[in-house]
């Protein structure tokens, strides 16, 4: 079967790889040098198979110059021996978000084992997705031979500010940043504000374009003219009409129409990046709300409208976070796993998430150590994957649900979180206790019209099938009674 970029579906699945240390871990698990040329077919027919898509993180060619930075840093290699008990100098490898050139690097296989993994995973109607890092380059890139892409400085600045501005040569440069942070010292900061910049931009990820079908964007908000100005002043210059990604997003769609911008982006800047153009958005807020707040926080995030939801990517775990179930417990991270991959927008599942591995490993290094799977993690996932709701609603609507007391005296009812979709005959309903305790509640299925008929709801998760009566749900509601973290995936058909 011939594969079509243009059947993106509107909520994708995504599964995000640390491709070194992934393709590292293959090569000694099949005692065979592994790269994208020969990746085993039983992986991309099983640990792919419920997904839409693949962000391969951090194929681009790493640079000398990081890599010696990344292994001399002391608070590093405290991360390194954190995450490797046996950890040796060879496994730092340079961090992935200091590049040094965008050509697929060759200890990953190069360009032609990447157009091959991409032709194997588009037979099975997966897209494949690449990183693009618009804020900076490595201090040694080859972007440096190049004139006008970059924050200067003085030798004053230098002088005063050695931890910000390096030198080449007799040119002084800014290192790049967040502006709530310490300069990163193994990159060069890109002026936003450059226009040789932006058509540089606009003509790298045009060549990336060719190899791929979406990029992530790193820290996409730090480019944006509002942000940049607040942290560069004079140093950028005057702020140009035209914000950064409304100039680069539309010049790579009017060749690539649908080659999908994925943003990270914090500081509550979505719905701007949404609106400057990018498919989807970091929904960093659910994360921190899944992890922190309780379950009415989360219903009031979910109340956004329509346009803003489905623009937002879901996640519980990614190469930035701590493993998820560290994060949340294992019992949680199950409850939260439900949520955010059942969800209008992209859901993304970290490769290493649905077995239940532990050990967050720092970007820099080429191996991870050997983790045992967790059974019941891993055995979760299976079902969770199998359960989500999938193209059949990608026409579909999506909605909360009201959830109310069964009595007077039982408040627990406000930590049930349900929301339903549909699609013609096809009815999906999420229930999930967001709690450490048991709890009941009436759920009020809206629009559903339940007339008379008899209703069969079958729990995809536990696949088990239960019968009500119309009358009785448009009443009552349905009734609810789930333990600590437990939901429900409803497939929702007229008795026959």
């Amino acid at each position: 079967m011939t594969f079509k970029i243009s059947e993106w579906t509107k909520n994708p699945r995504i599964l995000e790889i640390n491709t070194w240390p992934w393709l590292h871990y293959l090569s000694e698990f099949n005692n065979l040098s592994i790269t994208l040329e020969n990746v085993p077919e039983e992986i991309l027919n099983q640990e792919m198979k419920y997904f839409d898509a693949v962000w391969l993180m951090g194929v681009w060619e790493r640079s000398p110059g990081s890599k010696k930075i990344a292994f001399e840093h002391p608070d590093l290699q405290k991360e390194y021996h954190k995450a490797l008990t046996d950890f040796r100098d060879d496994d730092v490898v340079g961090s992935p978000y200091s590049v040094y050139y965008y050509h697929v690097d060759k200890n990953l296989g190069g360009i032609d084992a990447l157009k091959n993994f991409r032709k194997r995973l588009a037979e099975r109607e997966i897209r494949l997705i690449l990183d693009y890092v618009p804020n900076h380059v490595s201090i040694d890139s080859l972007w440096t031979f190049e004139p006008d892409l970059f924050i200067e400085g003085t030798l004053d600045d230098l002088m005063s500010h050695p931890y910000d501005y390096f030198s080449i040569g007799e040119n002084v440069f800014a290192y790049g940043r967040d502006p709530n942070f310490s300069a990163w010292t193994d990159c060069i900061q890109i002026n936003s504000f450059s226009k040789e910049a932006r058509q540089k931009t606009i003509d790298t990820i045009l060549s990336i374009a060719e190899i791929c079908d979406g990029v992530r964007c790193d820290m996409a908000m730090l480019m944006t003219n509002n942000v940049f100005a607040k942290t560069w002043g004079e140093k950028a210059g005057s702020p140009p009409d035209k914000e950064f990604w409304e100039e680069i997003i539309p010049a790579i769609k009017r060749k690539y129409p649908n080659f999908l911008f994925i943003a990270e982006v914090y500081w509550d800047m979505e719905w701007e990046l949404q609106k400057q153009g990018f498919d989807f958005c970091y929904d960093k807020r659910l994360y921190e709300r899944l992890a922190f707040k309780d379950p009415n926080n989360i219903k009031d995030h979910l109340t956004a409208d329509w346009a803003y939801q489905s623009k937002l990517l879901r996640f519980i775990e990614n190469h930035d976070e701590l493993r998820a179930i560290e994060k949340f417990g294992q019992e949680k991270s199950k409850a939260a796993a439900i949520i955010v991959l059942t969800l209008p927008g992209a859901r993304m599942v970290y490769e290493g998430q649905i077995k239940g591995y532990q050990v967050k490993l720092p970007v820099q290094l080429g191996r991870r150590p050997l983790e045992a799977v967790n059974e019941d993690i891993f055995d979760f996932y299976n079902r969770l994957l199998k359960s989500i709701p999938g193209r059949e609603f990608e026409k579909g609507s999506w909605a909360l649900c009201e959830t109310e007391s069964i009595s007077s005296s039982d408040s627990s009812f406000s930590n049930i979180i349900s929301y339903m979709w549909w699609s013609n005959d096809k009815y999906r309903l999420i229930v999930v206790n967001y709690s450490e305790s048991s709890s009941k509640a009436h759920i009020r299925i809206k629009p559903f019209h339940f007339d008379t008929h008899k209703w069969v709801f079958t729990d995809l998760l536990q696949q088990k099938s239960y019968t009500y009566n119309g009358e009785d749900l448009f009443k009552h509601g349905l009734y609810i009674e789930l333990n600590a973290w437990h939901g429900h995936i409803f497939d929702i058909k007229k008795s026959i």
